[in-house]
């Protein structure tokens, strides 16, 4: 416990006086870092999960959570049942399989994906409010583009394209590769540039005529309630579809989730360390401090206080710069977080120059998502330092000799 002598010799240790004018100076240095330290990690944090959503939410845009696919035999749709049915809004059947466009002497290769009309009306790629055309007259002869593609190949709705498949079709002359003409019916845009020049949508039992593939080879695309839960999930599908192949989006998209973790946690570690740095200012302000109330602390002694007493007023004067601190630090970086996009449009009009340009990064604005475990890691990290580095000081003045202070002063 502290007791209220301990509290009062604490508080006003904390107070500025005229001749303490360089302790002061370190103490707001190490005020302002470990705030600053705090706000800018909390900030970075939230940005990064920001775009870890928003990619999330762009890469589902193209996939299902959770798909199904078939080793041989068909999937069996009597094992779609009321448990698969209450973790999922929507379950479509889907194909897909890889083609190359003519179009006025360019060719590209693109992956087909094929869904039932009515299914093509619940992928969120196609109903966003960047998307242009009507699903509704989405027929045999359709196909719908991604806006990347629709520019590299000077596409518009309404337009004529030939895609070839790899599917040979027998001759008189031998096997030729099949060919089919469809009708531009819309463009999508996903904000990811790779899939809006990669991937085009037709029918589904148009893709598979196309290919010559067969219906009973249809995997299964289901789409969770809640997403966020993927792994625990995941394995329900499994065990209802025991004997087939079961994957996520997450699965398929490892690779580059792995990488944004590290970079995450890298970042994580390179910002604490500015915390660190103006906590270790704490050092110096206390070992400045005990060197400045010497008198003081040899008087405290000479009248009976007790060495874990002084340990106590200087380990607080510590702690409290670094809470304080810590807890304004907090306090910046929600609000900077929280208002992101406000302070990026300020100070793009005010210097004139385009901060995080939507071609390049494909988002409307600047993504932030505040993770209250974030917040609270950050906080104890930062309060655990101020503490550490205040226990030194703290012992170093409860060493002091009273007689020596009060000779030598």
């Amino acid at each position: 416990m502290i007791s209220t002598l301990e509290k009062e010799i604490t508080f006003r240790f904390l107070k500025a006086r005229k001749k303490d004018g360089f302790l002061n100076v370190i103490s707001i240095f190490s005020f302002i870092g470990i705030s600053l330290g705090v706000a800018v990690l909390i900030i970075v944090m939230s940005v990064m999960n920001g775009f870890r959503t928003e990619l999330i939410n762009k890469i589902v845009g193209f996939n299902s959570h959770v798909t199904v696919k078939p080793y041989s035999n068909s999937i069996d749709e009597d094992k779609i049942n009321n448990k698969l049915k209450s973790i999922s809004k929507n379950i479509i059947f889907s194909n897909s399989g890889e083609a190359i466009i003519l179009k006025n002497n360019n060719t590209k290769g693109i992956v087909l994906r094929g869904y039932k009309q009515n299914d093509l009306l619940n992928l969120e790629v196609l109903t966003n409010e960047k998307f242009k055309g009507d699903l509704s007259l989405f027929d045999e002869n359709f196909i719908s583009i991604g806006s990347e593609l629709s520019f590299s190949l000077n596409l518009e709705i309404g337009d004529e394209l030939t895609l070839m498949s790899p599917s040979g079709v027998q001759t008189i002359i031998g096997s030729m590769p099949k060919q089919k003409t469809f009708i531009v019916n819309s463009i999508f845009n996903s904000g990811l540039a790779e899939f809006d020049n990669n991937i085009a949508f037709i029918e589904l039992n148009v893709l598979e005529e196309f290919f010559g593939y067969d219906p009973n080879e249809r995997n299964l695309e289901i789409y969770l309630k809640n997403p966020n839960n993927i792994e625990s999930q995941k394995l329900i599908v499994k065990q209802v579809f025991d004997d087939e192949f079961v994957f996520s989006w997450a699965d398929m998209n490892s690779s580059l989730f792995s990488a944004l973790k590290v970079e995450r946690n890298v970042m994580f570690i390179i910002l604490s360390l500015i915390i660190i740095v103006a906590a270790f200012n704490i050092i110096s302000g206390l070992t400045i401090l005990v060197k400045n109330k010497t008198r003081d602390i040899a008087i405290l002694k000479s009248i009976g206080v007790l060495n874990k007493s002084i340990i106590k007023i200087f380990f607080l004067v510590g702690v409290i710069i670094g809470t304080s601190a810590t807890i304004f630090g907090i306090f910046l970086g929600v609000t900077f977080s929280i208002y992101i996009e406000n302070f990026r449009q300020f100070l793009s009009s005010v210097f004139n120059i385009s901060l995080f340009p939507e071609e390049i990064y494909f988002l409307s604005k600047m993504p932030s998502e505040i993770n209250p475990t974030s917040i609270i890691l950050i906080s104890v990290c930062s309060i655990i330092i101020t503490i550490l580095v205040s226990i030194f000081p703290a012992f170093k003045a409860a060493k002091l000799d009273p007689i020596k202070s009060l000779k030598y002063e």
